[in-house]
């Protein structure tokens, strides 16, 4: 029987981790560069999703381009489906965690009562794949949960931030290698290539001027990120394809990833695991009590900036100005008439183009970006955008764009 999975080597490790962080940068720069919306990107991905999987599950053995373009899709999908319910819901990081991990327990406990094996190198047929496709899925969600989640309780930015996945995956590997059962032991690594992959990805993307006492990013852009690791993972798969490295041609029911050990040994390793996981949460509990370096959350920076009409956008480019006044009047326009879900869609454009142009418009004006950036944060919250509170009446929607308006000229 042909197995539908890749052989778990290293390279299935590498491009994994590249998948991953082109799900970051990818859904980034489709939904905040190009302003096509946190929902739609999601809709567009979904159907690309499933589009992709139908063709993979119509396969008979595994091929390396459908396989790792399918994980692509995946990773994008998955981190756009936690976006909507943390940026779109407001469910707290938290929530989404504990929620996605009852799901993924959910899952492999109704594969492992259909097939009893919940192990890669017995996916050989199309029940079994769904599972795997499943699970995969709700692992990128719940992978980019708990990755946003340690960032907002560590206040960590994404260069630092990659040493605890990687750490992490370093001990699971060892543990593996001593005793550890490697099923769980490649289902642990695997959710944490998720906040590995998109932390790198937020690095080399993040802008270069960052807040005082913050290691700085490389200030690539999610454009530039995102073709790089694509063009490696296009490299990567010809590598494979061609020199069939990873492919597993038959399924032995003896197979396991280790030759089989002493059950002390096993229990030890099991132990190891317990014992790795209280010294994550104690680390996060520390990291969480000291001081954040990166800019408190819902700080009113309107107080320290007073900027005459139009001076926060002179070193702005015209063109940049010029769009952001564009969706703020649409929004204006659709409140005054009443339209108030155009006026929260342009709202709603009017943030992701902002966040998108971060990157180019900080460095240009550290001050004028910190007075927009003010004003902004109060438009996007009479509309509830990235705020816990529900919509405000349109008098204060108004106010707070005429303010906007009249900030950038």
């Amino acid at each position: 029987m042909l197995n539908k999975v890749p052989e778990v080597t290293i390279w299935f490790w590498v491009i994994k981790i590249l998948c991953t962080t082109v799900g970051e940068s990818f859904a980034d720069w489709i939904n905040m560069k190009l302003g096509v919306g946190l929902v739609n990107t999601a809709w567009i991905f979904t159907a690309v999703f499933v589009v992709a999987l139908a063709v993979q599950l119509r396969l008979k053995r595994y091929v390396p381009f459908p396989y790792w373009l399918t994980v692509v899709v995946v990773s994008i999908t998955g981190t756009l489906y936690t976006d909507i319910l943390t940026d779109q819901l407001n469910v707290p990081l938290w929530i989404s965690s504990a929620a996605f991990s009852a799901l993924l327990a959910v899952v492999f406990g109704v594969w492992w009562l259909r097939e009893r094996t919940l192990s890669i190198h017995s996916v050989t047929t199309l029940p079994r794949e769904s599972f795997y496709w499943l699970a995969v899925l709700v692992t990128f969600a719940l992978g980019t949960a708990t990755g946003d989640w340690t960032l907002e309780l560590t206040g960590w930015s994404p260069g630092a931030s990659v040493l605890l996945p990687l750490g992490l995956i370093a001990a699971i590997t060892l543990l593996w290698k001593f005793a550890a059962n490697p099923v769980l032991s490649f289902w642990l690594a695997y959710i944490l290539t998720r906040p590995l992959g998109a932390n790198i990805g937020d690095w080399l993307a993040s802008p270069k001027v960052a807040q005082p006492g913050e290691p700085t990013g490389l200030a690539l852009g999610t454009f530039t990120t995102s073709l790089i690791f694509l063009g490696l993972i296009l490299a990567t798969v010809v590598y494979l394809t061609v020199t069939r490295s990873d492919v597993t041609e038959t399924y032995e029911p003896g197979h396991t990833e280790h030759a089989a050990g002493d059950p002390r040994k096993e229990r030890v390793a099991l132990a190891g695991l317990g014992l790795l996981a209280v010294a994550t949460t104690c680390l996060l509990v520390w990291a969480h009590g000291q001081p954040h370096t990166g800019p408190a959350p819902e700080e009113d920076n309107t107080s320290a900036v007073q900027m005459a009409p139009g001076e926060a956008v002179k070193k702005f480019p015209p063109a940049k100005v010029s769009a952001l006044r564009t969706l703020a009047s649409a929004s204006l326009k659709d409140v005054r008439s009443g339209n108030a879900k155009g006026a929260h869609a342009a709202a709603q454009s009017l943030r992701d183009l902002w966040d998108a142009d971060q990157a180019s418009l900080q460095p240009l004006d550290q001050t004028g970006w910190t007075s927009i950036d003010a004003q902004m944060d109060k438009v996007l919250g009479t509309f509830g955008i990235d705020h816990s509170n529900p919509p405000m009446p349109p008098a204060q929607q108004e106010e707070e764009l005429n303010a906007l308006l009249k900030d950038i000229g």
